[in-house]
């Protein structure tokens, strides 16, 4: 169960919000769980930048829409890339997590699904894809601990936190476009995740709302 008021931290970077420890090993394993049946329908996948160079995360996605990257760009769309298959719904206790953690009055169409296995990194960049910028982004971690960079998004200095398994944090306010990635995966300081690894579910609102249409 998702604690009434979780404990927040202080990261020193405005809007950037960030609960260390929400989900229980219990509620883990559950997302663990929800995630990996997921991709039996929505396979991960390895996507590619406009130039064809692969990312070296393997991606899914649940919910209304699923972000995609290939050589036509960036995107949200309905379906699996290579299945043509509607993505998975997302499971409750995301949507609750979003409601509880950011008090967003619409709840997420999107949940970008992320498998970081030994050796898998993400280059700093901003997440402005979505129709409503000033939406939050919920991340959730499981698994292996990562070395998470953010740094403003007009460029400077930057700072890193490591996100361990049941971390969660969220770009609000002037941190919604701040720059942001993953140097590394610590690799063997968890033993959720089969094989190894991190996935990563990041929470967007990524179409506009009735009001805006």
């Amino acid at each position: 169960m998702i604690p009434a008021a979780p404990r927040e931290i202080d990261t020193g970077f405005p809007g950037f919000r960030f609960w260390p420890g929400v989900l229980s090993s219990r509620e883990q394993a559950d997302l663990r769980d929800a995630a990996l049946t997921a991709v039996e329908t929505a396979p991960f996948y390895r996507p590619v930048t406009r130039t064809g160079r692969p990312f070296s995360v393997e991606m899914s996605n649940m919910g209304h829409l699923g972000w995609v990257s290939d050589r036509a760009g960036y995107r949200y769309q309905p379906t699996h890339p290579g299945t043509g298959v509607p993505w998975p719904v997302m499971p409750a206790i995301l949507t609750d997590l979003w409601t509880a953690l950011t008090a967003w009055p619409e709840p997420p169409d999107a949940c970008l699904v992320n498998l970081y296995r030994s050796g898998a990194k993400m280059g700093l960049h901003q997440d402005k894809d979505e129709r409503d910028l000033a939406a939050p982004v919920l991340s959730i971690s499981l698994g292996d601990t990562a070395v998470f960079r953010i740094g403003a998004a007009q460029g400077g200095p930057t700072q890193s936190i490591r996100l361990a398994s049941g971390d969660v944090c969220a770009l609000t306010g002037p941190a919604r476009l701040a720059r942001h990635g993953v140097d590394r995966i610590i690799a063997g300081s968890s033993t959720l995740i089969p094989g190894g690894g991190r996935i990563n579910l990041t929470l967007r609102k990524a179409a506009s709302s009735p009001s805006q249409t």
